[in-house]
């Protein structure tokens, strides 16, 4: 139920990722019906300050959410763009691919010798992957409601991390933690983003100037989608060695992103990189940490999104280069990991490889591909029915008629939840390998909407 006197804010910030206010006028904003006040907003990290600095803004706190958005867009603001003006993703993403020009990065895993193994090996192989900043976009948008009353704060928030929502609420409040009552209702899409509290702090600063009423803040789409802690763009090199016989004898990889700020997430940030599950004669894998001012965290399955995405299109380019079977070749690699050797054949049975399969609803060529991987405790085989057909334009688009998904996670002590799971991470895969992109130019997201930065749509899905 809403709290009685409930109030709401709409907030703008600063187009530029990490800027701030230079200055604004409200005049004409605090004429219209509802207006209750307009209040600048400093910049909030996002809960850990090493994920990167926040971006400030102006907030207008009005009787209904219409009469805050409707005022803010007369407000005239003067921004401060920062040091991110000048920033470009094409440039973060290109520094990426530079810096393994020059930097071996941390090992994370290493068995036998990479380097005597690609040296006395009769054919080798390369290969380098990319992949976009990429935004949350969660259905519902950035929220918290917070009533600052009497010395204690009470706060609605779909929070991700309680406890650094509520110390981040008794920062800007200048209260103890023990003072933060917290209600977490339903998320409403997370996907890792309700983990940080940027929005929360925004809240709890906007409420304190309401002389006790509760107040609602609400990030537009817009706002949501220019203001994310985005998933960090990778580069990821390869190169892998064959002997006379076509058998692999070394497996080389190396990515360069970024650590999200924190030592610790070093090793998360090769996660699906080291601990594929595959047994590599001769293999190193590292990483470089490559920062930017871009702000990154963790997205959906963090470093797995990316290095399986890099690891199993180099097994396939490696399964090419060995004129072998990609399954068989995959098969070769875990012949004594019996739950991934389990999957991956359960996978080749359901979804007829090996068989022909038939052309795409409009006549193309259709064939199929397969990936395995291990994370989180599970195992799990996708094998995907795709054609390259052109669309309006003439482009060619590719199109995924099918997938066959299967997973080993223990015991499913609820099988409907578990196939929920499978078929919304599908098509939010789906949704961030074929059209999800974030872009940046002089500092500024260029995707602000579903139309620049869209899911899949229910006639693109696959069965």
């Amino acid at each position: 139920t809403l709290p009685p006197g409930l109030l709401y804010a709409s907030i703008t910030m600063c187009p530029t990722v990490g800027g701030k206010v230079a200055g604004f006028d409200a005049t004409a904003a605090k004429t219209l019906p509802g207006v209750r006040k307009v209040v600048e907003v400093a910049p909030y990290a996002g809960g850990l300050a090493s994920y990167g600095a926040g971006t400030g803004g102006v907030a207008v706190i009005a009787d209904t959410p219409f009469h805050a958005m409707r005022a803010l867009k007369q407000v005239t603001i003067q921004w401060d763009h920062g040091p991110a003006s000048h920033l470009s993703s094409k440039d973060v993403i290109d520094g990426l691919s530079r810096s393994l020009d020059k930097e071996p990065g941390k090992v994370h895993y290493e068995h036998g010798d990479v380097e005597a193994a690609l040296k006395s090996a009769a054919k080798t192989i390369t290969a380098e992957y990319r992949v976009p900043f990429l935004a949350h976009a969660p259905m519902e948008p950035m929220n918290t409601t917070v009533q600052f009353k009497d010395g204690a704060a009470t706060v609605w928030a779909p929070a991700q991390g309680p406890a650094l929502a509520v110390n981040a609420v008794a920062s800007v409040l200048g209260i103890k933690a023990d003072k933060v009552k917290l209600i977490i209702p339903f998320l409403g899409g997370g996907f890792g983003r309700r983990t940080f509290v940027d929005v929360v702090s925004q809240a709890a600063a906007i409420a304190r100037e309401a002389d006790g009423a509760p107040v609602q803040t609400l990030w537009s789409r817009e706002q949501d989608m220019t203001h994310d802690y985005y998933r960090p763009a990778f580069v990821s090199r390869h190169k892998a060695g064959f002997d006379a016989q076509g058998k692999l004898v070394a497996w080389q990889a190396t990515t360069a992103g970024s650590s999200m700020g924190a030592p610790s997430f070093i090793d998360g940030a090769s996660s699906g990189a080291f601990d594929t599950g595959y047994a590599f004669p001769n293999a190193r894998v590292a990483h470089h940490a490559g920062e930017s001012l871009v702000p990154v965290g963790i997205w959906r399955s963090v470093g797995h999104s990316y290095n399986a995405f890099f690891t199993e299109s180099f097994i396939d380019e490696a399964a090419a280069a060995a004129g072998q079977d990609p399954v068989a070749f995959r098969a070769a690699l875990v012949v004594d990991k019996p739950r991934l050797l389990r999957v991956l054949k359960r996978a080749a049975e359901l979804s007829g490889w090996g068989t022909p399969v038939a052309p795409a609803p409009d006549g193309a060529k259709t064939a199929r591909g397969i990936a395995l991987h291990q994370c989180f405790g599970s195992v799990i085989a996708n094998v995907a029915e795709v054609s390259i057909s052109p669309d309006n334009a003439g482009d060619k688009k590719i199109r995924v008629h099918r997938v066959v998904c299967v997973l080993d996670c223990g015991f499913p002590l609820n099988p409907n939840t578990i196939r929920q799971q499978m078929e919304g991470g599908i098509v939010f895969g789906l949704s961030a390998a074929l059209q999800g992109e974030i872009t940046l130019e002089k500092g500024q997201v260029q995707q602000g909407n579903f139309d620049s930065y869209a899911p899949l749509r229910m006639r693109e899905s696959p069965v």
